[in-house]
């Protein structure tokens, strides 16, 4: 329920502050004077586009907070709990910030949120009616809006939903995976001629560093032999005087020097681990000879395969030791789309099953809406009759689209239909109905709905356009029955329709300095009764327009 609303410098208000009642109240005031700003300030802290042109003239910022009490609102509640915005009082206070900049800024709870959560938070506290609701009624979307408000088949919905969102899904990679496949099918044909050709070269990970080392070594033995030779016997096998016989002389010659001078024992030992080494070295060279092969088919082998390596990557335009790599890209490319066309085949029996998954829930859907439209077909029928229609009829046609493309909210093809005076056929609502049986007909099913539906606070802005005498006054009573199980708050133009307010507001504008400021007062019992004469009489209030104000306001509100 909505406690209170504070308005700053939006429109022409500068500053206001409204506290709310339960029941039915009513919003009246002179043309202009800006009756529904209340509205458009409250739609704001539902989530609602801000416009900075709202901005009052000559201020920097608009500031809008309206109080709620969730204490009954377990939907509500919930959605606090979740997104951790709820406080001990069980009341929530939304707010809007809007800059001449552009920019706006929201809060629940004082706690910064986007303007995508204060909408869905406003949907479990309040629902707003506008006055141009009767024209939406012809659009066969709002029709099934409404209807599915009536049916309140959340559950349905949500199944119909989530199978054609899966459906959409599986059908959209199908599309992506055919476009994909067209344009690739010439590249897959050069993919499995690369491929091939690499896959009966077989170049394996390394392998081509490791051709390089052995074909240096193979077209280089006869060197390598020739040179570990001549340094073996300068180190060790000369007849004459080798490396290691030198330093197994010098090592001699400080060993015996040792016993003039202690200090030549390091050269000598030095001297002495040398001779050792070089020893060792020569070994390793004589092992190292005996190794080394000379075989000029096994190097003719590593030539062509290092010719055809060095080939193919010239071919591919990559490094020769890029190869392998440059191989598994390739062949990991051609598995992908080889796989795309199994995918392909998967998919097919996979939205076939998603569409007989969809189908299933939109016939639940369906057949829960036939039983609706059914049981609506009759209130609205007999709400036209109070409504100054008598012997009106109404029907919902709901056509199943079996063969059509699925869509979210089902295959049911709706249009109302209304006959609006007696003997007349049943035709399509736009062709018969007039501007002002259309508001009737929309109001009917507004007021119908509502009894259906738990949002705990209902805005009608002006919705009673287009009627008047008994008819208004019907429209009252349902109203104000309406507002003896929700709140409901009501922009009125009609005296029938005030009197049968449980609150009445009265909004008036005036200018000082050249500004214009707007302000809403609630109005005491002969206040209400002056400002229904206004009503009824115009600006001149008299003792019969009085009068009849009193009785009027004692009749709608027995």
């Amino acid at each position: 329920m909505l406690l209170a609303l504070n308005i700053q410098n939006f429109a022409i208000v500068s500053a206001l502050n409204i506290d709310w009642h339960c029941g039915m109240t009513a919003i009246t005031g002179e043309t202009g004077a800006g009756k529904s700003i209340a509205i458009d300030a409250l739609s704001l802290c539902l989530g609602e586009r801000a416009d900075p042109a709202a901005i009052r003239p000559g201020s920097e910022k608009a500031d809008i907070s309206a109080q709620f009490d969730v204490s009954q609102l377990p939907a509500a509640k919930r959605f606090l709990t979740e997104h951790m915005l709820e406080n001990e009082e069980n009341e929530c206070i939304l707010r809007r910030v809007i800059s001449k900049n552009g920019r706006s800024k929201s809060y629940i709870n004082g706690s910064p949120v986007t303007v995508g959560q204060q909408k869905e938070l406003g949907q479990h506290l309040i629902a707003i009616h506008g006055q141009h609701a009767h024209q939406l009624l012809l659009k066969p979307e709002y029709q099934l809006q409404l209807l599915d408000a009536y049916a309140n088949h959340t559950t349905l919905l949500q199944a119909v939903k989530g199978q054609y969102s899966h459906y959409h899904k599986l059908q959209k990679e199908y599309v992506d995976l055919q476009k994909s496949q067209q344009a690739q099918a010439a590249k897959k044909q050069l993919l499995e001629y690369q491929v091939a050709e690499l896959d009966e070269f077989a170049l394996q990970e390394g392998e081509y560093e490791d051709i390089e080392s052995e074909h240096s070594r193979l077209s280089h033995s006869q060197t390598i032999l020739e040179q570990c030779h001549r340094e073996l016997s300068r180190l060790y096998e000369n007849d004459e005087q080798t490396v290691l016989s030198q330093l197994q002389q010098s090592a001699q010659v400080f060993s015996e020097l040792t016993s003039f001078d202690k200090t030549l024992e390091n050269i000598a030992q030095v001297l002495d681990e040398a001779a050792v080494q070089v020893e060792e070295a020569s070994r390793e060279i004589r092992s190292y000879s005996d190794s080394v092969e000379q075989d000029p088919m096994r190097l003719q082998e590593l030539e062509d395969r290092l010719s055809q390596a060095l080939d193919l990557a010239r071919k591919h335009q990559v490094q020769p030791e890029l190869l392998y790599q440059h191989h598994q890209a390739l062949q990991h490319e051609l598995e992908s789309i080889t796989s795309d066309s199994a995918r392909l085949d998967a998919l097919e029996e996979e939205i076939a099953e998603a569409i007989n998954a969809y189908n299933q829930a939109a016939h639940g859907l369906s057949q829960s809406r036939q039983q609706a439209s059914a049981s609506l077909n009759e209130r609205i029928s007999a709400s036209m009759e109070e409504l100054a229609m008598g012997d009106g009829q109404f029907e919902i046609q709901l056509t199943p689209n079996l063969g059509g493309k699925p869509s979210p909210l089902g295959y049911d093809h709706i249009e109302f239909y209304v006959s609006t005076n007696p003997g007349q056929p049943l035709q399509p609502m736009g062709k018969v109905a007039s501007g002002g049986e259309l508001s009737r007909i929309s109001l009917a099913i507004q007021v119908i709905i509502a009894t259906r539906v738990t949002t705990p606070t209902l805005i009608f802005d002006e919705v009673d356009v287009g009627i008047s005498g008994p008819t208004a006054a019907t429209v009252g009573k349902l109203l104000r029955q309406l507002g003896q199980s929700t709140q409901v708050i009501c922009v009125t133009h009609l005296p029938q329709v005030a009197c049968s307010g449980h609150n009445q507001f009265f909004v008036a504008k005036r200018v000082e300095n050249g500004e214009t400021f707007t302000k809403m007062t609630p109005m005491a019992h002969n206040e209400r009764i002056d400002e229904i004469a206004r009503l009824i009489g115009g600006d001149r209030i008299s003792d019969t327009t009085r009068a009849s104000a009193k009785e009027l306001l004692q009749v709608q509100s027995a």
